[in-house]
């Protein structure tokens, strides 16, 4: 899948954009992409603080609120915890992604259920990813590479402070923080 396909096709079907606003818009998401990144899906989503819809992107490595004139919010897939999608009268399909580095809420989203499946599988593809191995050495017993599962005490201490932070703030309640404890704990 490439980038301008579909951005495209969600700027021309979903945004109702022109020509000339949907190369804008592709060139800011290329402008955000990674080395080694794919786009994966892509849907129509207001944040909560927005009036008009902007474009959430879902790559192999994160996902990508894109909103004209605003700054790029990315939510690293290694680092959700729980994405869920509920239903309102009023805001229609509502996306919620609890991750370590916040609470996101995205709220009218287009094909909420299709690109929900597939923001599932891409977080359980970034949780079984192994780090790549640094140097061709033969490998010697040792502890794992660091993961959620695995984290060093002082690393696991730091994202235990956060997700305690985020509660605290309100970004998170008791269920979404015990899940996201959970998680990281590994039980």
């Amino acid at each position: 899948m490439d980038w301008s396909d579909l951005l495209g096709d969600v700027a021309a079907d979903v945004l109702r954009k022109g020509d000339g606003e949907r190369e804008r818009l592709v060139d800011a998401a290329r402008a955000e992409a990674l080395p080694g990144e794919r786009p994966l899906a892509m849907t129509a989503a207001r944040g909560k603080d927005d009036f008009l819809k902007g474009v959430l992107l879902l790559t192999s490595a994160r996902l990508l609120y894109l909103k004209e004139g605003r700054p790029a919010v990315s939510v690293p897939l290694p680092g959700v915890v729980d994405a869920a999608l509920s239903s309102t009268r009023l805001s229609g399909k509502v996306l919620k992604v609890t991750a370590l580095t916040g609470a996101h809420r995205w709220e009218g989203l287009e094909n909420a259920e299709e690109f929900t499946k597939h923001l599932h599988a891409a977080i359980a593809s970034a949780d079984r990813a192994q780090p790549l191995a640094t140097d061709t050495a033969p490998a010697v017993l040792s502890a794992p590479a660091p993961t959620p599962d695995h984290a060093p005490a002082a690393e696991l201490l730091d994202l235990l402070e956060r997700l305690a932070a985020l509660r605290t703030a309100g970004a998170l309640d008791e269920a979404e923080f015990a899940a996201a404890k959970r998680k990281l704990l590994g039980t």
